[in-house]
This record gives structure tokens, C-alpha cells and sequence, in this order.
């Protein structure tokens, strides 16, 4: 049978400066796409590269006293390093600067212009140097780019335009027929939404900056970067000779896969979609749009100052660590705030105490109890286990297959943590003391397959980890490919060998004032009033009366709780996951460990304190507070009723 063929790309980034965690973000989402597919059998093309034209390059080189070309090819060094240190394996890595894409975008500028689609007249609006864009002024926010804030210039030259009106209709009737070509579902909408207000037609070409390309027959003009830089995704392929990637990977292909970040949606689900009509080529499968990491209450920028270096991060706690944080944490679509604290606590949670826990603790007993041997067992299953393994493997390939890496991720820990459940269920100590060998080879035995399969299904994620898995285990490799993730596939015994821990745990320093106290009436008083200073200094005095200007201040919105687990290194606080609106999740905090678990918090539609200044509490920032009432000896959270939705004003 013929193998599918799977196309994937991350934007090219610009290098006026070093890359941070949030294009590291992308490009992992990216890689981790291109190994799953490929571990499921695909042909799998992944690209990558640099967009290196444009005037904020020519004016950042211009002040180092440098040539462009000299300038991008330090920046684009590094980006390479990043990439290898973050175990990146992309296929190809495009550079605009490039002959073969320098021909590639004159010839597709000469054909749309052949046909009539892009005519010469002169431009005069508002253009945006950092985001090297155009904007109305019906577009602007109070004078300022709409995408990055900054101040735009006034901008009267001649350029060549591309008729994009022509093309709407045409556009609009694809998106809403092709329901998967812009996902999440909120950024179709939006898209929806701005193209109905009507599209102009694009400049395309300035004369005041000479890094680029310019149009074969008028070289005064040199074509615009998001012309130029969109391109890149075909003349990786070798679109102009129709060679046989282009075939393969664009051509004759049904997966071809976009991942960008929000803020540069637009380019590509309208833009770019409209060039490929023009110049009559198929449009790419999907256009996946994630949310920011935000970083200091907003999106991560260099001139905001607000970055995080992700090699800092590599030395710290490794590639796997980083890669499986940032996919794990990232909710499908949304915004997430950054904290190298929630970074710690989620190593230490999932890949310390469960996942790298379990191998430990496996491979001790089969060490004990069966002199290394993995005990051989071909039936006698729980049938419970076997079910949930079935169940997880189908959700795992159905969130990925949907680009829902953290629900993927999600899926696989719920095979790890019945693993450790069953350990302390089961008690092996106490079934080799009882002379059971029997019923202990078959605990041991599940264990190691919860560990080998949880291993397949994490490997596109964990690319090192794997390795040292399979060496522990001392199982052939063959038994951690995509034929072999089924439960009862190890079908020989092999000998263990004990190693270092896969993770090992990170020390927390927790203030003293949120260590867990010597009783539990201690504790509890303390939660009570450490909730009441949170409440952003509101008391319960009735002679402290405000009025409703200062009530008015505070906003209140309806959340639903998507994640719950408990604070490393406390006993009173959880960390929650709310969702506040369609296309916003907040981490909160919540000193509300002692009166709820975790699991009975998920999908309960709580009161979320929705202005309420960041704070760090156990280690990690929390963006928010849930509003409960308190009796003498309880704690209940206010919830809402009904199906009112995400993000609902409370009034």
C-alpha cells in the first residue's frame, strides 16, 4: 500500500534577533507532528527557516555597520543552534536570501501580474515597519498597529498592488466549506468575521528599501516581505520546476499543515490562500493557529523585554523537560502565562514522580522478586487495564491527529497514573511475601507494558527519553514502534539494568509562610486568611462599606475548570486550569486543597475574580481567584448553573 505523505511548517522567523520560548513553542508542536506521523508510518516533509528581507533588517544591520546578508547569517546561526539543542529534526531549512526562492517569488509575482491580478498606482496609508504590514485607518487602535502596538508611519509611494478584492467571495465560500482549513474554530470565526468587512487590494512593492527582491521588469521595485516570505512554503519544494517534492508534499498531497502563531493568522488563512488562487495551486490542508505564551502580562517582545532565553532553559532541565512543558501546558489554541516555577512543578509532577517513578519502581521489583527477568505472561490480563489502554490509545490519536498536543499528552498520563495506582493497590511486596508469584509476574508484567506503550506514544515528545527507557528496560526496540503500542505485545522475557532516574526531582523553595503547618485547624485558619488577604484587601467587615464605583471595579467572569492538581511541595493549594472565554485559559491558584480533589473539580463552572492583580503563590503565578463562601468548619466554591458560557460577565 502507498504511503500517505504528511507536509508540515512553521512560519520562517525573522532574525533581527535571537529566537525565544515562544518560537521554540511552534517549532517543537512542529517536530513533534512530524515524528508522530512518522512513527505512524507517513512520508513526512517538515520546514522550517528564516524571512531575512525587509527594511527593519536593512536598518538593524545598517546600525551594526554590517551588510544585511552578514547580519542574517550570524542571527540564522543561532537559530540553527537552538533547533539541535531542542532535538528540532526539520527535513529542510528555507532562507529568503536564497536563489532558489529569489526565483521562485519573481516567477509567481510575473505570473499573477501576466494574468491581470496585481496593477501599478501609488499607495498612501499606514505601514507598520516592525510587522512590515499595511494597515487603514479604520484597522489602527488609537493610531497604533493592531499587531504589535507600535507606532505606525505614513507611507506615499508607488507600488504595484495585488487585487485581493477580486478574490474574496471566492475565499469565503472555501473557508466556509472547508471547515478544518483554519482551526481552532475561534480564529476561523475571526477570519470569517474580518474578511465580510470587505478586503482591499494588497501593495506589494515599495521603492524607499533595497533588501529584497525585486520585480523582474521594473527593478526599482523591490516586492513586499509577506509576498516574498509566503512563498517559501512551495519553493522549499521546488515549486518552479514542478520537481517531485512539489509533486509529492504539495501536489498531490492531503495534509499540508500551517502552524503559526496568532498574531500572523491573518497572512496566512487570507493572504496567502489568495495568492495560491491567483496563480491556480491547491491551498494547504489546515492553517493551525495557536495561542501566545505570555510572559509579564503580555506577549512575549524583545523591545518589551519580557523574553525568556529557551538554551537558559535547555542547560537548566534538558530538551525533553522543555519540550514536554510547553506541550503539555499549552492549552490547544489559548494563551498561557509562562512561569519557570509552573516549568519545575510540571517536570517534577508528571515526569518525576509519575512517569519516571514508574520505571523506577518496575524495575527494582522485577530486580527483587525475578532476579531482572521480566516475568512473561500471555493472558490473565485485568480486563480494566486492558480497556483503559485501548481507550487512551484511541484518545491519544485523536488529539493529535487535531493538533490537541496537551489533551494528547493528558491521555497518555491517565495509562501512567493507573500504573502507579496499581502498584500501591496491588502491593507486590506483599504478594512475594504471600508466595504469590503467579499474580505478581502479572502485575509486573502490566506494569512494563503501561511503561513501554505510555514510552511509544511519548517518544514523539520525549526524543531522548526513549533511549534510556529501552535501555533500562533491556527490551529490543522493535517493541517500541506504532505496530507494537498494543497491550500483550512483549512477547519474550528480557533482563532489566537499573539506571539513573529519568527526571530526577527538582527542589522547590516554597515561602515560609506557605509551608503546610503542624495541625489541621491551623492549617485550615491560616488558608482562611490567606484567601481573605487575596481578595484583593476586600473584607467582610460590615463598617468597611464601598460603594458601587469601587464594587464596579472589580470584573467577574464564569469559568469552567479544564485541569486540577495539587501544588508540589504544599498541602493546601491546587493548581487549576479555567477556561474564562472562547479562546482564554488562565492558571489559577486556589487554597482549596483541603476541601476539594482534584478530579471532582473538572468541568465545574466557577466565579473567576477576573481583574485581579498576578501573584505568586507556591511557587507559581496565579491569574486570578475563585470567588467561595466559608462556614466554620467548610469551604465551598461559588458555581454557576446551567450552560452560561465561558467568560460570561457576572453582574
Amino acid at each position: 500500500m502507498e504511503k500517505k505523505s504528511f507536509y508540515v511548517t512553521t512560519p520562517i522567523y525573522y532574525p533581527s534577533a535571537q529566537l525565544h520560548i515562544g518560537h521554540t513553542l511552534t517549532t517543537t508542536m512542529a517536530d513533534t507532528l512530524a515524528r508522530y506521523k512518522k512513527m505512524k508510518g507517513y512520508d513526512v516533509y517538515f520546514l522550517t527557516g528564516s524571512d531575512e528581507h525587509g527594511q527593519k533588517i536593512e536598518k538593524a544591520a545598517a546600525e551594526k555597520g554590517m551588510k544585511p546578508i552578514e547580519y542574517t547569517d550570524g542571527i540564522v546561526k543561532t537559530f540553527k543552534k537552538l533547533w539541535s539543542k531542542m532535538h528540532i529534526d526539520y527535513d529542510d531549512f528555507i532562507r529568503t536570501t536564497e536563489k532558489r526562492h529569489y526565483d521562485t517569488v519573481q516567477a509567481l509575482f510575473q505570473k499573477i501580474y501576466d494574468q491581470g491580478d496585481i496593477y501599478k498606482g501609488e499607495y498612501e496609508g499606514y505601514y507598520c515597519t516592525s510587522c512590515e504590514s499595511f494597515f487603514t485607518q479604520f484597522q489602527l487602535e488609537e493610531g497604533h498597529c493592531p499587531d504589535c502596538g507600535k507606532v505606525v508611519d505614513i507611507v506615499k509611494e508607488e507600488s504595484y498592488f495585488f487585487k485581493m478584492s477580486k478574490y474574496s467571495d471566492r475565499l469565503l465560500e472555501y473557508i466556509e466549506s472547508h471547515p478544518h482549513f483554519i482551526q481552532p474554530e475561534s480564529r476561523r470565526n475571526e477570519m470569517i468575521n474580518f474578511i465580510k468587512t470587505g478586503l482591499e487590494d494588497l501593495s506589494v512593492s515599495g521603492t524607499t528599501f533595497d533588501w529584497g527582491i525585486p520585480i523582474t521588469m521594473d527593478k526599482g521595485h523591490i516586492i513586499y516581505v509577506w509576498f516574498d516570505a509566503l512563498t517559501n512554503y512551495i519553493s522549499a519544494l521546488d515549486y518552479l520546476n514542478d520537481g517531485p517534492l512539489y509533486e509529492q508534499f504539495w501536489k498531490n498531497n492531503d495534509e499540508i499543515v500551517h502552524l503559526v502563531g496568532k498574531d500572523i493568522i491573518r497572512f496566512h488563512t487570507i493572504i496567502w490562500p489568495i495568492i495560491l488562487m491567483a496563480a491556480d495551486i491547491k491551498l494547504p490542508t489546515t492553517v493551525f493557529g495557536h495561542g501566545w505564551l505570555l510572559s509579564g502580562g503580555g506577549k512575549m517582545s524583545k523591545s518589551v523585554g519580557n523574553v525568556v532565553d529557551p538554551l537558559v532553559l535547555i542547560d537548566k532541565y534538558g530538551a525533553d523537560s522543555l519540550r514536554y512543558f510547553l506541550l503539555r501546558e499549552m492549552p490547544s489554541g489559548s494563551d498561557y502565562y509562562y512561569s519557570e516555577d509552573a516549568l519545575v512543578n510540571r517536570i517534577n509532577i508528571d515526569l518525576a514522580n509519575d512517569y519516571g517513578n514508574l520505571l523506577s519502581r518496575t524495575i527494582s521489583m522485577i530486580d527483587k522478586y525475578f532476579s531482572g527477568n521480566i516475568p512473561l505472561i500471555k493472558g490473565g490480563f485485568d480486563e480494566d487495564l486492558v480497556s483503559l489502554s485501548k481507550s487512551v490509545i484511541d484518545s491519544y490519536q485523536n488529539h493529535m491527529d487535531k493538533f490537541e498536543l496537551s489533551l494528547g499528552l493528558q491521555a497518555v498520563f491517565k495509562l501512567i497514573g493507573k500504573g502507579n495506582k496499581m502498584i500501591e493497590e496491588s502491593a507486590p511486596w506483599t504478594l512475594y511475601k504471600e508466595g504469590n508469584l503467579e499474580r505478581l509476574s502479572v502485575v509486573l508484567y502490566q506494569l512494563v507494558e503501561i511503561i513501554r506503550m505510555s514510552t511509544i506514544m511519548l517518544s514523539p515528545v520525549l526524543v531522548e527519553t526513549k533511549a534510556k527507557v529501552i535501555a533500562q528496560l533491556g527490551i529490543d526496540k522493535e517493541y517500541f514502534t506504532y505496530e507494537k503500542l498494543e497491550f500483550g505485545s512483549l512477547d519474550q522475557s528480557f533482563k532489566v539494568a537499573k539506571g539513573t532516574p529519568l527526571f530526577p526531582r527538582i527542589e522547590i523553595k516554597v515561602d515560609a509562610e506557605e509551608k503546610p503547618k503542624k495541625t489541621e485547624n491551623d492549617e485550615k485558619k491560616k488558608e482562611i486568611n490567606k484567601m481573605e488577604k487575596q481578595n484583593n484587601n476586600i473584607t467582610s467587615n460590615k463598617d468597611n462599606l464601598i460603594s458601587i464605583d469601587d464594587f464596579a471595579k472589580c470584573q467577574f467572569k464564569v469559568g469552567k475548570v479544564l485541569e486540577a492538581e495539587k501544588v508540589e511541595g504544599t498541602e493546601k493549594l491546587l493548581k487549576l486550569s479555567v477556561k474564562v472565554g472562547i479562546d482564554e485559559v488562565r492558571t489559577v491558584v486556589a487554597g482549596i486543597a483541603l476541601y476539594y480533589q482534584p478530579q471532582d473539580l473538572i468541568d465545574m463552572k466557577v466565579i473567576v475574580v477576573y481583574n485581579l492583580k498576578p501573584a505568586k503563590l507556591g511557587g507559581i503565578e496565579s491569574h486570578g481567584m475563585l470567588l467561595a463562601a466559608k462556614g466554620e468548619n467548610d469551604l465551598r466554591l461559588l458555581t454557576v448553573d446551567g450552560n452560561l458560557e465561558e467568560g460570561a460577565v457576572v453582574s
